[in-house]
């Protein structure tokens, strides 16, 4: 009895230091790359001509993936794959090309997000301090786990969120429960970290919050609907574009050229540079219901575009970004104070895209307060329910899909 303590307890020491070093490390990494993204997102706005280098600088790093970066390309489902039991290598080399080369994206005007970039920053620290504990693999999908949560929460601000999102991410129908632990760990001590280099996140405060009724929740059912299909358009966009352009340009170089030019060619087009970048003037607008009628729709196609091209980055800011503005435009049309349904948009999309509806509940909650609970509840599961199978990551299994979730209880 006395020796099987003394070695669940070893457990619990040696997983506290992992989950304690991932955490410190990302949190660390995350701040640095917040702070460069604000330092180059200034300098872009200033300098509007950088645009015009964007074809140049896609082709440079893809040329950096292709020289040095083995399998670094695959981005976020290669940390997907391996914390889902892959055994294939994550390389030290993915760090300095994902966090300089979403930073430079940034720089030109690329409309690509955060949350790529710190998660497989957290991907290949979690690896390497694996190695050094000399993991077993069924270990380091834990200690990937760790990595995924320490970069979400550390990104976003929401240490809860991340430490779900972690183990809701790999599997659709199913959550992964025996890391709950160690995830959550790595997740408050990697937020924990950024904020103390000052580094500060967005929390919007939702003035107006309707009083329930049946009315009310029949429109918001409606519109998580619309977030659903919005979010399976958007993931369906990216892989077609991207089998598209594979097959009419082979060579992957010219291939992020020709799509970064395409990029440029549609601002000039559009003669305005909202829609560049992080755009994060779009969830301002959105939740004061100042947005455009087809803001949601043009950083959709921007990022498509963006990502369809081959740039590393993430989806998940233009998806906050898509769902926020799409909210309150439908708030305009229903009668919705235009905040309020912003804030379900800014959730339910990113809901339906990652097929991850309680870590999105949850980060609701952290984001715009627990008044909105029942809310934002009702918009993650119905965007989940109509955003289909096939959401922005392509390593997630599916473990039954979406409806024997749901209806698994009424089978037994």
């Amino acid at each position: 009895m006395n020796k099987k303590l003394g070695v669940s307890t070893l457990v619990i020491l040696k997983w506290f230091v992992i989950s304690s070093l991932v955490g410190i490390t990302m949190g660390c990494l995350s701040a640095f790359f917040l702070k460069s993204l604000e330092v180059v997102t200034l300098i872009r706005l200033k300098n509007n001509w950088l645009i015009y280098g964007l074809p140049i600088i896609g082709m440079f790093f893809m040329w950096l993936y292709q020289r040095y970066g083995d399998n670094s390309a695959k981005g976020n489902n290669l940390i997907i794959a391996a914390a889902n039991g892959s055994t294939e290598n994550i390389p030290w080399k993915m760090l300095p090309l994902t966090l300089f080369g979403t930073i430079t994206t940034h720089l030109f005007g690329g409309s690509v997000g955060r949350e790529g970039t710190a998660v497989q920053m957290g991907g290949v620290v979690a690896e390497y301090i694996g190695k050094w504990w000399h993991l077993t693999n069924k270990e380091r999908q834990l200690a990937l786990i760790c990595g995924i949560s320490a970069g979400f929460s550390s990104v976003f601000g929401t240490p809860l969120a991340g430490g779900i999102f972690a183990l809701e991410v790999l599997m659709v129908g199913q959550v992964k429960s025996y890391g709950l632990g160690p995830s959550m760990l790595s997740a408050f001590i990697a937020n924990a970290v950024t904020t103390c280099f000052s580094i500060s996140h967005s929390h919007y405060v939702i003035t107006e919050v309707p009083k329930q009724n049946l009315y009310l929740i029949g429109k918001i059912i409606f519109c998580a609907s619309c977030f659903g299909l919005v979010a399976r358009l958007f993931s369906a966009s990216i892989r077609y574009l991207k089998n598209c352009y594979a097959r009419l340009i082979p060579n992957a170089i010219y291939r992020i050229g020709f799509g970064a030019a395409v990029v440029v060619l549609l601002s000039l087009i559009y003669g305005t540079n909202r829609y560049l970048g992080l755009s994060l003037p779009l969830l301002t607008d959105a939740f004061s219901g100042e947005v455009r009628p087809f803001d949601f729709l043009n950083k959709l196609i921007f990022t498509v575009l963006s990502l369809g091209a081959g740039f590393q980055g993430g989806e998940v800011t233009p998806l906050f970004e898509i769902g926020a503005t799409l909210g309150s435009h439908l708030g305009d049309i229903l009668g919705i104070p235009a905040g309020f349904l912003a804030a379900l948009g800014f959730i339910g999309v990113f809901s339906g895209a990652t097929n991850t509806p309680i870590a999105c509940f949850i980060m609701g909650i952290e984001l715009f307060g627990s008044e909105l609970a029942s809310y934002l509840f009702i918009s993650s599961i119905v965007s989940y329910l109509f955003s289909g199978s096939k959401g922005i990551y392509q390593a997630q299994k599916i473990a039954g899909g979406k409806l024997p979730m749901f209806l698994e209880y009424h089978h037994r």
